[in-house]
């Protein structure tokens, strides 16, 4: 059983548990062992605790069993951010009773992918099954955010990128760690980053870009390179 997760019982008594590095490097699916291992850990004490997260997503299978058993616990559960949440760690996070990120961290959400082998109809079963992933997903950040689902599901067609004030905007997070005294600024610093977004802004660019070039008179640079090759040959 490869472990990614790591348990802590602190001076007062209160628990930590740690969720580093690829969430289930092994898949969970059909796999009893690590998720009652799991569970056992999680029930083996009382009382609130926090889960420190950073990690770059994994195995959708196991993120959403995480995310089921947290969100059955009875204490509190404070999910903190202190690097990166993607992926089906994005999905884990949701669970939190309240959700913090370090103002340097990232939280990002996109469509689940798998790899398939097969024929036609195989192809097609394996588009109907990543369809049903992404509607669960949706689930646990539909509870969360309380944004719309065709909202949602744009941001994970785009894989979107947010550092904590816009997730803390759009309802992913509740607020920032080591926050100063005078609280949260003004969410003017926010900011997403969606991949489909920038290559589609760019590709819209390119024509306008042409024709600026194909329209700048030719005799300003046949000057230019004329004093250019006058000056190297003095130097």
């Amino acid at each position: 059983m490869n472990k990614f997760w790591n348990w802590v019982r602190n001076s007062d008594e209160s628990r930590t548990l740690y969720l580093d590095g690829v969430i289930a490097e092994e898949s969970w699916f059909d796999d009893d062992i690590t998720p009652t291992a799991f569970k056992k850990e999680l029930l083996s004490g009382e009382g609130d605790i926090t889960v420190w997260i950073n990690s770059p997503g994994g195995d959708c299978v196991a993120a959403s069993q995480i995310y089921s058993m947290l969100m059955d616990y009875k204490g509190n559960v404070t999910v903190k951010i202190d690097g990166i949440a993607a992926s089906a760690a994005s999905v884990i996070a949701m669970a939190g009773t309240e959700v913090l990120m370090s103002p340097t961290s990232l939280l990002m959400i996109h469509n689940p992918l798998t790899v398939a082998v097969g024929d036609s109809a195989e192809m097609q079963k394996a588009i109907a099954m990543l369809d049903e992933v992404k509607e669960s997903i949706i689930n646990a950040y539909e509870i969360k955010t309380g944004l719309s689902r065709a909202k949602l599901s744009h941001f994970m067609d785009a894989e979107t990128w947010m550092n904590a004030k816009k997730a803390i905007e759009l309802g992913f997070a509740d607020d920032l760690l080591f926050k100063s005294q005078e609280g949260t600024a003004a969410m003017e610093d926010s900011f997403t980053f969606s991949r489909r977004t920038v290559t589609n802004s760019l590709l819209a660019k390119l024509p306008k870009m042409q024709q600026t070039i194909n329209k700048q008179p030719v005799e300003p640079l046949l000057k230019r390179l004329s004093l250019l090759h006058l000056s190297l040959i003095h130097i």
